[in-house]
């Protein structure tokens, strides 16, 4: 997708440094695992807003939407959302919300469930919070794959 100086798109694994150091602004998070996809929103290219999906060995995980301060209030974490769901939405997908964002990842289908129904890797990742999530500040939830 491309707007006037608005580029969406999935980075190639050598411009996962690209993501990375925009998530500096983001708990410090990593491309560590060979089975990752990012997705980004690039303004005037300037990676703005990313999304990553990774696959686990039983199933697939959303994680690392964020927008660079700079670039919020655009619309740009959606866009990113969006084109992971577009490529990956084929199976289903589970994440570990923030609270404060379950009606944001509503309006992509995603549904709250109780996080016995993660699946087991997707769950160890928040194995410290569990039975405790919303301790955590944190909901899973999952959207169903489609055909």
């Amino acid at each position: 997708m491309r707007e006037t100086g608005v580029e969406v798109r999935e980075l190639m694994k050598e411009e996962f440094p690209l993501a990375e150091t925009l998530w500096e602004e983001y708990r410090g998070q990593k491309n560590d695992m060979p089975e990752e996809r990012v997705f980004g929103v690039f303004e005037n290219g300037s990676l703005a807003a990313t999304a990553r999906c990774t696959r686990h060995p039983d199933g697939l995980e959303m994680d690392c939407v964020f927008a660079g301060e700079r670039f919020r209030g655009k619309g740009y974490a959606r866009l990113a959302v969006q084109a992971l769901i577009d490529a990956c939405g084929k199976e289903a997908i589970f994440i570990h919300s923030t609270l404060v964002l379950i009606s944001f990842y509503k309006t992509f289908g995603f549904v709250p469930i109780h996080e016995d129904l993660l699946p087991r890797t997707i769950r160890d990742r928040f194995l410290f919070c569990f039975g405790e999530m919303a301790g955590c500040n944190v909901c899973p939830m999952t959207r169903a794959g489609s055909a």
